[in-house]
């Protein structure tokens, strides 16, 4: 049973005091004690019935609660008969150690409690017991017919239990989705990719506004060296505070899940051929026609999940090309995360590539982009990267026919490398930024970037720093405003003699004249490097 529902109708009339947001814990037992230190009689699970006998002072309720919130207990129950109201320490202290407190007025006796709970905990043991070996039975049944979908709705319609498979980056592989917001998802898989890189045993905790949730990981296998690409299996309620029969189910079902990703991994084999196949003709510049043949191979795969008929490779195809570094991270990781974000139910995205890099050639219709789109999508990668980690890529525009798709890949080089001389864990550039600068200032070593920046910039920096003088604002709005004194000053909400010295002491700190277009042009490319 649940706290909870010892304040459900036909319940023993108990008020709730304190720390209503942990009644969904799992009570196991019953302990009723007045001893000042009961802690070491507590095996976990218990609710703790009191008559308050042990309470001289406000910090001896302090002391108590630390006590069996520290020995497992789930919830504290005080009594009224003896020394009257519960006084407002003892709630306050419940609050801090976030301990449900359930008041028991002075006409329901301990015993009346007592035998409630042990109603309650019988008949759910007695249940589980009975229902383990047939549940068991069904869950195999499932995974057999249905899919991941049938067992979680099995899970659902059988224990009330939600449970739900969800990729690296927030994708429902099954379980109700609607019960699930984006950002719910988003802050669940964060949460488990922080706990996977800081080592924590599974299961992990999470908790949303909804209520607590349980986070298991699904390898593939048990040599599966990417983590990062880990499926998670996110269970309602704390796993850890079930009884044993219980934890023992959610251990099968993270086991089952793990199998049927290996066997969706197992079935991907021929489509990766495919990938390091097509790689492979673009890199050698083959014929439009081999390439043609692949995509067709590609296409006739993915229509096995969409229509008896593959779909031909007409006219107004285009495929997009993304190009993807990782920085820190196993061999193989960007290309099983890639899969991960962009494979969907359909799998229609050739993933190629060894080692840190891959190279993903997809419908144009199925791609996540603008680029800042697929920066969203794998945004939540970030928990996982640790402080050494990085994921680059760059997007092509779209290429109308097979032959373009080698162009196309060195325009996905191009923008995974100005991707990579930004600032972040995870960058990606897209194909309107090949126009720009940014290109050629991507290009350059950064031992000549660094110096060049270093040059004109230093000193105003050092200014800046020592006379909080507020120099480097100065010259970004001063060009962005083309040169124009007037509406510099107006966007700084200074006046022009204010602005027009601010100006004459960075190019007297610089050496360079900023009414020459040359110099302007020389201090926009050191600030866009910095």
């Amino acid at each position: 049973m649940r706290v909870r529902d010892l304040l459900a109708p036909g319940a023993p009339r108990l008020r709730l005091l304190a720390a209503e947001e942990e009644l969904d814990r799992q009570v196991s037992g019953v302990m009723t004690t007045d001893l000042h230190d009961p802690g070491r009689y507590l095996h976990g699970g218990e609710l703790v019935l009191t008559g308050m006998l042990w309470r001289g002072g406000p910090a001896d309720s302090e002391r108590f609660v630390r006590t069996i919130a520290a020995g497992g207990a789930v919830a504290l129950a005080a009594g009224e008969a003896e020394v009257g109201p519960v006084p407002e320490d003892l709630v306050e202290a419940c609050r801090r150690h976030r301990m449900p407190l359930l008041a028991v007025p002075d006409d329901i006796a301990f015993g009346t409690v007592t035998e409630f709970i042990g109603r309650q905990v019988s008949a759910d043991r007695a249940a589980d017991l009975a229902a383990l070996v047939d549940r068991h039975r069904l869950l195999v049944s499932a995974a057999g017919g249905g899919g991941l979908d049938a067992v979680l709705d099995l899970l659902g319609g059988d224990l009330d239990l939600d449970c739900w498979v969800l990729t690296p980056t927030g994708g429902v592989i099954a379980g109700p989705a609607d019960r699930l917001t984006a950002e719910d998802r988003d802050q669940l898989v964060r949460a488990h990719l922080a706990a996977q890189r800081q080592r924590r045993r599974p299961p992990h905790r999470a908790r949303l506004a909804g209520g607590a949730y349980s986070l298991l990981s699904a390898a593939a296998s048990a040599e599966h060296e990417a983590p990062l690409a880990d499926w998670v299996l996110a269970v309602a309620g704390d796993v850890t505070e079930w009884t044993t029969k219980r934890q023992q189910l959610a251990e099968n079902l993270a086991r089952l899940v793990a199998a049927e990703r290996h066997r969706r991994d197992e079935g991907r084999r021929l489509r990766r051929r495919l990938a390091d196949e097509l790689l492979a003709l673009l890199r050698r510049d083959a014929d439009p026609a081999e390439i043609s043949r692949t995509l067709y191979a590609s296409s006739a795969m993915a229509a096995r999940y969409e229509s008896p008929e593959p779909k031909s490779q007409s006219q107004d195809a285009s495929w997009l090309v993304l190009s993807a570094e990782g920085t820190g991270l196993p061999e193989g990781t960007v290309r099983a995360v890639l899969e991960e974000a962009l494979g969907g139910t359909t799998d229609r995205a050739l993933v190629a590539g060894a080692g840190h890099g891959a190279v993903v050639v997809l419908p144009a219709m199925d791609s996540p982009v603008p680029a800042d789109t697929l920066r969203e999508l794998l945004a939540p990668l970030e928990a996982g990267l640790g402080s050494e980690g990085r994921i680059t890529l760059g997007v092509s525009a779209p290429a109308s026919e097979a032959g373009g798709l080698r162009g196309a890949l060195e325009e996905a080089r191009h923008a995974r490398r100005i991707a990579a001389a930004r600032v972040g864990r995870v960058c990606v550039a897209g194909p309107e930024e090949l126009a720009s600068h940014v290109l050629l200032l991507a290009a350059v070593p950064d031992e000549v970037r660094r110096a060049f920046r270093s040059r004109l910039l230093d000193k105003v920096i050092a200014y800046d720093i020592e006379h909080q003088a507020d120099l480097v604002r100065t010259l970004e709005a001063f060009l962005r405003s083309d040169g124009s004194w007037t509406r510099c000053a107006g966007q700084l909400h200074v006046h022009v003699n204010t602005l027009r010295y601010r100006i004459g002491r960075i190019e007297e700190l610089t050496g360079r004249d900023l009414s020459r277009l040359e110099d302007r042009v020389d201090f926009y490319l050191a600030l866009e490097l910095a």
